[in-house]
Formats: C-alpha cells, sequence, structure tokens
C-alpha cells in the first residue's frame, strides 16, 4: 500500500473523517463519511424566550446565518399565527437575494472553484483562490471580491449586520428601506447580474469547453440516481424564500408536495452509531440503507437538487441558462453530482436578477413593516438555504418560552447522498490500491459539490480543518491513519 496523504485541506465548513475500506486486489469495498462533532443547538434552545430565537440560531452557522434566521422568522410568525405584511416579506426576500449572491460567491470560487478552474490534478498549493486568481486574472479576483462584499453589504443595510442579522420579528421587519438605500442596493444587484453572467461566461469557457471535465461530470463515478427536493413557488418555479416544498422521483415526475408544517409526515431520521449526523429519508418509502434509485428514501437537495424538483427559474436570463444546463447534459433531471457546480451558478443568476425586481418594486419602501403577533404555540419554518432545504421546528408555551426545538438542516438532509457519493467515487477512481494526490482530490470533489456545512456550528478557515483518512485491507485491518 503506497503512502496515503489528502493535502491542502479540504474546502468545506465543519469537521469530518473518511474511512476507506480495500479488499485483497485494493480495490475500494467500502468508504464512509463520519461527522465526529456534537452540535446540541435543538437542546440549549429549549427554555429560552421565543424572540431570542432567531438571534441565537444565526450562530449556528457564520457561512449561512441569513437562512438560519429567516427559518427561525418564520417559524415564530407560524406559532404566533401572524401574517407579516407584503413589504415586510419582500424586505425579507431581497435580504435573502443578497446572502445566496454572497454564499455561492464563497463556494464556487473558493471552495469548489479551484477544482475546475485550477484543475484537480494540480498541486494542493495551487487548488485555492490564489490559484484561482492565477488562472482566471487578477480582473476576476477583483469582481470576485467586490460581489461577494456587495451580496453582504446588502444583507447588512437590511439586516443591522452583515453576518448576523438582528432584523427579523415575529410578523415583520424592524426597519424600513429608505430611498436612499434603495438606490444603493439597485447599484449592487444591478452589478451582480453582470458578475454572475461573468462567472457563467468563465464557467462554459473552461469547464464545458474542456472535455475532460464534461465526461468526468456524466461519469459513472459522480452520477446517482436518487429523489430531488425544493421549495417552489405557485407556478413550480424555484424560491428560496417562501412555497411548498417539492419531492420528484429519479425519473423527474412529481412525487410529493406539501406545506411547510407538514415535513415530518414526509420526512423521518435514521440515526448510525459510527456519526453524529442524521439520515433523513422519505417517509412513503422508507430508509433502505446507503443505496439511490427508485426504491430507496434517499433524497438530494441543495442546488440540484432545486432545479431538478422545479420547473424552471422564475427570471429569465437564470431560466435559459437553466435550459442550457439540461440540454447539454442530457435532459432533465441531472443526476451528475458535479453538476451542483453549475446549478450553483444558475441560481446566483436568479438572486441577483431578482434582488433587482425586489428593490425596484414600488411597495419596497414602505413603512408597512409589521403586524401584531398573537397568542404563542406551535410553528415550521422553512427556507431554501445555499446548501439545501431547512427546517426550523417550534414549540412555545404559554408564557412564549422555547419548549422544544428540532432542525433539520440542509447538509443533513444530504449526508446520505454524500456518503454515497464518497464511496461511489472512491471506488470509480483508486485502483489497485494507488492512491495519488490528484485521485484522493477527486474524491473528495464528490463531496465538495455539495458545498457541506458538517457540523453547522464550528467552521475553520481555509487550511485549518482537521481531516482524518483512515485506510482498511478487506478484515477491516486498520493499514493506515493519517491526520491533519
Amino acid at each position: 500500500m503506497k503512502e496515503v496523504i489528502i493535502d491542502p485541506i479540504t474546502r468545506l465548513e465543519g469537521h469530518g473523517n473518511v474511512s476507506i475500506f480495500l479488499n485483497d486486489a485494493g480495490e475500494v469495498e467500502n468508504a464512509y463519511l463520519k461527522i465526529p462533532e456534537l452540535r446540541g443547538f435543538e437542546k440549549f434552545c429549549e427554555g429560552r424566550r421565543a424572540e431570542l430565537m432567531p438571534l441565537l440560531t444565526t450562530r449556528i452557522c457564520g457561512v449561512c446565518p441569513v437562512a438560519h434566521h429567516f427559518a427561525s422568522v418564520k417559524a415564530l410568525d407560524a406559532a404566533f399565527k401572524v401574517d407579516p405584511p407584503s413589504t415586510a416579506k419582500k424586505l425579507r426576500e431581497l435580504m435573502y437575494a443578497g446572502y445566496i449572491i454572497y454564499d455561492h460567491t464563497l463556494h464556487f470560487y473558493y471552495l469548489g472553484g479551484p477544482d475546475f478552474i485550477v484543475g484537480p490534478d494540480a498541486p494542493p498549493e495551487k487548488r485555492n483562490i490564489l490559484g484561482v486568481i492565477e488562472k482566471a486574472g487578477m480582473d476576476v479576483a477583483k469582481e470576485v471580491i467586490k460581489h461577494r462584499a456587495y451580496g453582504q453589504k446588502i444583507t447588512e443595510i437590511l439586516g443591522g449586520k452583515a453576518t448576523h442579522p438582528v432584523c427579523g420579528l415575529p410578523g415583520g421587519i424592524s426597519k424600513a428601506l429608505s430611498e436612499e438605500k434603495r438606490q444603493e442596493i439597485e447599484k449592487m444587484a444591478t452589478s451582480s447580474v453582470e458578475f454572475a453572467k461573468l462567472s457563467l461566461k468563465l464557467f462554459h469557457d473552461i469547464v464545458l469547453g474542456n472535455s475532460k471535465y464534461v465526461d468526468m461530470i456524466k461519469s459513472d463515478a459522480y452520477t446517482m440516481k436518487t429523489y430531488y427536493m425544493g421549495m417552489v413557488d405557485k407556478h413550480n418555479k424555484v424560491n428560496f424564500y417562501d412555497g411548498k416544498i417539492r419531492v420528484v422521483n429519479p425519473s423527474g415526475n412529481e412525487f410529493l408536495k406539501f406545506e411547510s408544517k407538514d415535513y415530518l409526515k414526509h420526512i423521518g431520521e435514521h440515526v448510525e452509531p459510527w456519526t453524529y449526523a442524521k439520515f433523513p429519508f422519505l417517509k412513503k418509502i422508507g430508509w433502505k440503507g446507503q443505496v439511490y434509485g427508485a426504491d430507496s428514501g434517499v433524497y438530494r437537495v441543495g442546488p440540484l437538487g432545486r432545479l431538478n424538483a422545479s420547473d424552471g427559474m422564475a427570471t429569465p436570463l437564470a431560466q435559459a441558462e437553466y435550459e442550457e444546463m439540461y440540454k447539454t447534459l442530457g435532459g432533465k433531471p441531472v443526476h451528475g453530482t458535479l453538476a451542483f457546480h453549475w446549478a450553483r451558478l444558475i441560481e446566483l443568476l436568479y438572486a441577483a436578477e431578482h434582488a433587482v425586481e425586489l428593490v425596484r418594486d414600488p411597495e419596497i419602501t414602505s413603512t408597512n413593516i409589521r403586524n401584531k403577533p398573537g397568542e404563542p404555540g406551535e410553528g415550521v419554518g422553512v427556507v431554501e438555504a445555499a446548501r439545501g432545504t431547512l427546517y426550523h421546528h417550534y414549540v412555545l408555551d404559554k408564557d412564549a418560552l422555547v419548549k422544544s426545538v428540532n432542525m433539520i438542516v440542509a447538509t443533513t438532509n444530504n449526508y446520505p447522498a454524500i456518503c454515497m457519493s464518497i464511496r461511489d467515487a472512491a471506488k470509480g477512481v483508486i485502483h489497485s490500491g494507488k492512491v495519488d494526490q490528484g485521485l484522493l482530490n477527486m474524491v473528495e470533489m464528490a463531496f465538495r459539490a455539495y458545498d457541506p456545512c458538517f457540523g453547522c456550528a464550528t467552521h475553520f478557515a481555509v487550511g485549518q480543518m482537521p481531516l482524518t483518512v483512515e485506510v482498511y485491507d478487506h478484515k477491516r485491518r486498520l493499514v493506515k491513519t493519517l491526520n491533519r
């Protein structure tokens, strides 16, 4: 067995370790992705005042605090039986578009994109944002930094803080938008549309223009036929903030469509003793283990999940790119895991286009931004986090103290599929016990495509996250352990 080294560090948020089992011939028998940290957010939110939940839950994730903030606020809307005014909903959604802009930009250029822009076989020290800058040019780098800052500035103007917003209230939002700030946001949103178009051009030129990359996207090692889940509007178009949850089967036909409050009727959570993350599944089918296909309850969420679960995008430029993706990759649904990257850029374009629509809405500067909450009870709030469908479920007592909390975060929804993606990628690229840096990075690419947030509470900067790789022989004897 050759020495196995994975370096540099995996580009994702949180902690994880991978165990790879080999048979006598050096072929991969199985692989496991283990999450070794306990979040515990549900328990230590119990007993808190309900109005604190949107502030507490933003701390679950420093990368997608806006998603947790509004999932929490929507849960409180439902718990207090109050429907926010139209302007409040539009301001929430406008801020959400800013969040998607900065988050999708982060993943494509800093985390996932280096695998394609620089190349999976590039030296580890090149597979990062600096390598992207070297390959794409300084002008592109300046646009990346500027527009990620624009997304955060939009959330800061509307949310009070760029990272942990404080604007959401049961029944509405805390501050109206002035005309001066509206104009500022309009300029940033308009510029973000052009940036999204630039990013897609880069993807077309470097990724789709390379037949090797296209073959990789379509290869069996990165293909998995599953169900898909995402939020859609009344026309079955992708929506991040409000709508029903739609599930399609591996053939692309509608399997389920339900209101947020009914999620427990349709989603179960399986537990394994070797990881702190749960394994969600569709109750109508049941948990059949780490297998996929029409007879498995495993589903996928996130950019590709949303596009597959929808009938299209609600803005014209994003819709045109949506159609191009399915035409290029062989029709709908697309099962290639690496296609998550293309879907993510389509969503970046949609978020920017929709932000322009919202900020030009005549109602957006209205001061009618909150309705009075009613009596406390039980509520479910669901949004589409950058990484996928996010559920917050609260039960309040008569004093509006939190009795119980359940959260299913986006990466938890994807966890069964991520485990299988790693297993299949390892089987597809590791043979005869031969392992090198490029092959190991191709295994990592299988889970990096999901933009996972393991742990959803603890984040380390690029180059700092600990990772353990354990390699076993066919008798499950530990051959080598590497830590970093």
